[in-house]
């Protein structure tokens, strides 16, 4: 969805809401004037919308702004808060239960946010894939090492079918289909046979995006990357790239950003260097785009993958990778009024 129509959706809100008593009020300065509302998350991004859109945008948030600051001032005028009745204390108490988003989920939001505006669009596919979506199409060949370096959840006997690894899956499904040019997002949960620890799962979160056009450069995925995670972060976030390997791209690396917890002076998460890496990224291989019978000496692509539990615990300073799947309720409310 547009940006524009996400606004117009939130000026729509604005207008529907109603509010007949003080708890009702207080919903609705949170979820509108909040320091973490929605109009504060949209000024705090606005640095990533495309200059010739941001005047528009600004006007338009300002004036979502005002508006929910008329609605409430005239509830006030018109509904002065009365003196409470006594009541009677002996009553059974009334609890309430209000639930909230999922702190992935809103960090999975965050992020497609942002491409969206690049213009990604999003794509999905199966969890449950086949050997030649996961490993062969993304140049991992048979005998290749490079299949040892993700723990597999088979499926049959004859591993050709299995729990995907990632979310390049989809990336491949999406050429196989479509001519260039591409530009999506594939978000989703992936599975990797590994112990369940702190720093590990055995299943977690992916969002992978992909370029293919005749014009791509490294240079364009660094610059995309640089500001996402300035908008993710922060303007003052330091950021380095560092040479890799992956078998579906070439060149391949790998980026960090400095230590949102320390401060990139060093502590146990950061493992003391004052660097966290958040994604893997580089050009897509000529040979995946062979796979996918895309012309390699006409196209050419760009990819970055990125964990969601890695951003959310830098963002938010969690401890224990283990929490977001433990369904502990003192946990989750902690984020249940974020957007």
């Amino acid at each position: 969805m547009e940006l524009l129509e996400v606004l117009e959706q939130l000026r729509q809100e604005i207008d529907a809401f109603e509010i007949k008593d003080k708890e009702d009020l207080s919903r609705f300065k949170r979820r509108f004037l909040g320091k973490e509302g929605v109009i504060a998350q949209h000024f705090k991004q606005i640095r990533s919308v495309p200059p010739s859109l941001r005047p528009q945008v600004g006007k338009l948030l300002n004036a979502l702004k005002q508006k929910a600051e008329e609605k409430v001032r005239k509830f006030s005028e018109e509904k002065p808060f009365e003196v409470p009745q006594p009541r009677d204390v002996f009553l059974p108490g009334v609890v309430e239960s209000e639930g909230g988003v999922h702190i992935l989920s809103i960090v999975t939001y965050r992020v497609i946010s942002f491409f969206r505006l690049w213009g990604f669009k999003v794509a999905e596919g199966p969890e449950i894939e086949d050997d030649w979506h996961n490993f062969t199409a993304l140049n991992f060949e048979e005998d290749h090492p490079a299949r040892d370096m993700q723990d597999t959840f088979f499926l049959s006997e004859d591993k050709q079918w299995l729990l995907r690894t990632h979310t390049s899956t989809v990336q491949i499904r999406v050429m196989e289909r479509y001519k260039p040019p591409i530009r999506i997002l594939a978000p989703g949960k992936v599975y990797r046979n590994e112990t369940i620890s702190a720093r590990s799962h055995c299943f977690f979160h992916q969002i992978e995006g992909l370029v293919v056009d005749e014009h791509s450069s490294f240079a364009d995925l660094k610059t995309l990357l640089y500001s996402f995670a300035q908008a993710i972060f922060g303007e003052e976030v330091q950021v380095r790239f560092r040479p890799s390997y992956f078998p579906f791209t070439e060149i391949s690396a790998e980026m960090d950003i400095s230590c949102q917890l320390c401060g990139g002076k060093g502590c146990a998460v950061c493992k003391y260097s004052g660097w966290v890496e958040i994604l893997g990224c580089g050009m897509v291989d000529p040979a995946v785009l062979e796979n996918c019978r895309i012309d390699p000496q006409k196209y050419q692509g760009y990819a970055f993958g990125l964990g969601v539990e890695r951003i959310a615990q830098l963002l938010y300073q969690i401890p224990d990778i283990r929490l977001y799947a433990q369904n502990y309720l003192p946990f989750l409310a902690q984020f249940r009024f974020l957007t």
